[in-house]
């Protein structure tokens, strides 16, 4: 089929990517086309304020996460519902795994989805210099290109924080020299940067302004960029196959359990999870359900699952500790047997108390038994691929699903219910707690990776009997 289609990729982090992205985003929305979007790669924070813009869920896609064509299968799932998909990169275009590869990088997902890229190059305070910079991303092959016709894909160029007098004879420049259209530029927007924090940008929900904010960007980029021309080079995009991979059509069929209820935490503290995972989830039979541990007293009733997302509970430490009812709920729901997964912030929510920003201590749900603190710097951060030492809620010993860490906490009860292990063997360690009707840990887990993990566990939820007429508070 044919998907328009771009990736806005860039030389390095810090290039503007998002800030454009999300522009032109809103610039789609204001011309009525419809659009969809994705993030390369595993972050959280990107796609949410896609969303934001365009309304819809935006979804990760990751090469490490996934082979090649559950990769396409995602892509074309959302793709088919859009007259345009953009893709934001991540890092620099051909920054990959530990940094040295182009594995799971923005340029192997350009070419395992054949998306003509859009480089956005920050310029400021350079001009002519910016030809051989761009002149060097065309050129360069990645050292997993052994033989056949290198593509960088790499078709047309964004100037970011160019001035509007430097830009004309800088594109000129570029054009004569290099076989790539230049789109357009983006001068300096003081009030429309986002800002950062401990785990990357905020979310858009606590910049205050966020809408006025994407408008006045969008309504700059609307007179910078060249948009029909970027509409242009997305219709250029070849024409793709999407179907469903074999092992995944199979699990979807067989619909092994009746459609179990399944509680996910969601809200300001926790709001780390792949639009695709809880997908994954209802295609299989489930029936999600979402509850705040922050503003609800109680779990929804009649749930045969819960799993407990990351996010920020150390900013609302002090919230979530004083409710106290929802802690109630949650120990007593997890004491009657029910099945349940928790992800690095709700791995932290589980323990007997937890840091804040501030050192402060606060008593959580005390299934953990452990403490939660604060570190000076990422802890066990990047890819991994978990292997199951012990047989447990996802399966035999030996069992394995890919994933990442990034966070600044740690615990004095990580568990040793699997091994993870960083692409390449550089290093390892033990992680997560497990049995067979639970897994809590740092690690987010990509469901797709394995899809036999969200079977076992909605196999568990299908198995599991209320007590108090199903009303656990």
């Amino acid at each position: 089929m044919q998907y328009p289609r771009i990736m806005l990729a860039a030389p390095a982090s810090g290039s503007g990517k998002t800030l454009i992205t999300c522009g032109l985003l809103q610039a789609l929305v204001n011309r009525n086309i419809k659009s969809v979007s994705f993030k390369c790669g595993p972050d959280y924070i990107d796609p949410m304020f896609h969303t934001k813009v365009i309304g819809t869920p935006s979804r990760n896609l990751d090469t490490f996460f996934a082979p090649a064509e559950t990769v396409r299968y995602l892509f074309g799932r959302s793709a088919a519902k859009a007259e345009i998909s953009v893709i934001e990169g991540v890092m620099g275009f051909y920054d990959g795994i530990g940094g040295i590869t182009a594995g799971a990088s923005s340029w192997e997902l350009a070419d395992a989805t054949d998306t003509p890229v859009i480089l956005v190059v920050n310029a400021k305070g350079m001009s002519l210099s910016a030809v051989p910079l761009i002149k060097g991303f065309l050129e360069f092959c990645p050292q997993k290109v052994n033989s056949g016709i290198f593509d960088s894909h790499i078709r047309g160029v964004i100037l970011n924080q160019t001035s509007p007098s430097v830009y004309p004879g800088l594109k000129n420049e570029i054009e004569r020299e290099l076989p790539v259209r230049v789109l357009g530029y983006v001068p300096r927007v003081e009030d429309c940067v986002i800002e950062s924090r401990h785990l990357g940008l905020v979310t858009p929900d606590e910049i205050d302004g966020i809408r006025r904010k994407l408008q006045k960007l969008a309504g700059i980029l609307e007179k910078t960029l060249d948009i029909d021309g970027i509409l242009e080079l997305a219709g250029t995009a070849s024409e793709m196959d999407c179907p469903m991979p074999d092992a995944i059509r199979n699990l979807t069929e067989e619909h092994p359990f009746q459609r179990p209820r399944i509680a996910i935490a969601r809200d300001e503290a926790f709001c780390f999870y792949y639009e695709d995972n809880l997908e994954l989830l209802q295609t299989l039979g489930a029936d999600l359900v979402f509850f705040s541990p922050l503003h609800d007293e109680y779990l929804p009733e009649n749930v045969q699952g819960m799993i407990l997302v990351g996010g920020y509970p150390e900013l609302y430490a002090s919230r979530l500790s004083g409710n106290q009812s929802m802690l109630t709920s949650v120990r007593r729901a997890i004491a009657s047997g029910l099945p349940y997964l928790a992800e690095c912030g709700g791995f932290m929510y589980l323990h007997d108390t937890m840091e804040d920003m501030d050192g402060r201590v606060w008593p959580m749900v005390g299934i953990i038994h452990g403490h939660v603190h604060r570190t000076e710097r990422l802890t066990r951060f990047g890819y991994i691929t978990l292997t199951a030492n012990q047989s447990q809620i996802f399966g035999d010993a030996g069992c394995s699903i890919h994933g990442h860490e990034f966070h600044y906490f740690d615990s004095s009860c990580n568990g040793g219910a699997f091994h993870a292990c960083k692409p390449g063997g550089k290093r390892n360690w033990e992680c997560m707690a497990a049995g067979e009707n639970f897994a809590a840990g740092f690690p987010h887990l990509y469901y797709y990776s394995n899809p036999e993990f969200a079977v076992r566990f909605l196999h568990q939820c299908g198995s599991y009997s209320f007590r108090n007429s199903g009303t656990l508070l």
